[in-house]
């Protein structure tokens, strides 16, 4: 799965949301890396709509304008639910790997090691 369609999936599973309502929590999950454009936005939700991930929730007139709202179906929600949790594996054995390499190999601190050196040295030259 995609980032992008991540997000939408994660925005919708707080509840029914119109289009910009979705792109403005994408923006704010993402911590700013992701700024869907609306084109993007609504070509991703006829996808998923198409996949049935994702249903029409309902309609209202605002201002004038027709507003779409979205839902997660049950489907969606088991998919972002299975993905989700492949995520949190992944990000659980990179942060292992992590720590393995960045973990030194024997745990003698430097100035430790240098005294003894030169305690050594010391020693066998008397």
């Amino acid at each position: 799965m995609q980032e992008p369609t991540f997000l939408i999936l994660t925005a919708l599973a707080a509840g029914p949301q119109h289009g910009y309502g979705i792109i403005t929590d994408v923006v704010q999950i993402s911590g700013e890396r992701v700024r869907l454009q609306a084109g993007t936005l609504y070509a991703a939700l006829d996808r998923l709509q198409g996949e049935g991930l994702v249903a029409t929730d309902r309609e209202e007139v605002v201002d004038g304008r027709a507003r779409r709202y979205y839902r997660l179906t049950s489907e969606g929600e088991a998919r972002l639910a299975t993905e989700a949790e492949h995520l949190r594996r992944n990000a659980d054995t990179a942060t292992s790997r992590l720590r393995t390499r960045l973990r030194p190999a024997f745990s003698i601190k430097p100035a430790a090691s240098r005294e003894a050196g030169l305690a050594m040295v010391f020693r066998s030259a008397t």
